[in-house]
């Protein structure tokens, strides 16, 4: 991964990811003239995307857990040899949204798998290839969940339909990932405005990369 940087934006549903992803990409662009590699997971590539609508699909609900937890493996494990390792190797930017953290806490914690069980499932898809840096969105699940309520334009998948136990044990499982891994995670309130939460997130880029970031 030598010369390339690879940042990856947590957290539960609506706790605006997508648009902080967008204000970072544009921030790189303007700021240092760097053009930004912007996936996500699962999907990012052909593969990964086929399997993210076997998973996201509300007609799934009969899924298991291992199950779900396997194919987010398997996803993220052709994402990454197909488009995030050759793109580091180039020296370019990654900006992702999920990562391994989204497992652990959904599937370790939420669904009672064991972040510990998810863990290992996902060092054997990974490699131990992990983020230089996690910005991890930490937010209420009432307020994420009532974000995407009001927004009639996204999607409504089949973790958006879960209860609010569900995502409060998501959030949870977030917090718990962050005391982990103490120097990759760092949390940010994702109640702030766009402008603010795009602001604090750079500033925290800059004070870990440097000036020229990447």
């Amino acid at each position: 991964m030598s010369g390339g940087l690879f940042i990856t934006v947590e957290g539960g549903e609506g706790a605006g990811k997508t648009t902080l992803i967008a204000a970072l990409q544009e921030r790189f662009r303007r700021d240092h003239g760097r053009d930004v590699i912007v996936t996500r997971e699962p999907g990012g590539i052909p593969i990964a995307e086929a399997i993210r609508a076997v998973i996201l699909d509300r007609a799934h609900t009969r899924m298991d857990g291992r199950t779900e937890a396997l194919l987010y493996a398997a996803a993220r494990r052709q994402h990454l040899v197909e488009k995030i390792i050759p793109a580091l190797r180039r020296g370019e930017i990654v900006l992702c949204d999920r990562f391994v953290d989204s497992s652990l806490a959904y599937q370790g914690h939420a669904r009672g798998l064991g972040i510990r069980e998810v863990w290992e499932i996902n060092r054997f898809a990974t490699e131990d290839c992990m983020p230089h840096l996690t910005l991890l969105l930490d937010i209420e699940p009432e307020q994420g969940l009532s974000r995407i309520s009001a927004d009639g334009g996204r999607e409504i998948n089949r973790l958006d339909v879960e209860s609010l136990a569900f995502h409060r044990k998501v959030r949870e499982g977030y917090r718990i990932v962050a005391d982990m891994f103490p120097q990759r995670i760092v949390p940010l309130d994702a109640s702030l405005s766009p402008e603010r939460l795009a602001e604090e997130a750079w500033r925290l880029i800059i004070n870990k990369f440097g000036p020229n970031p990447g």
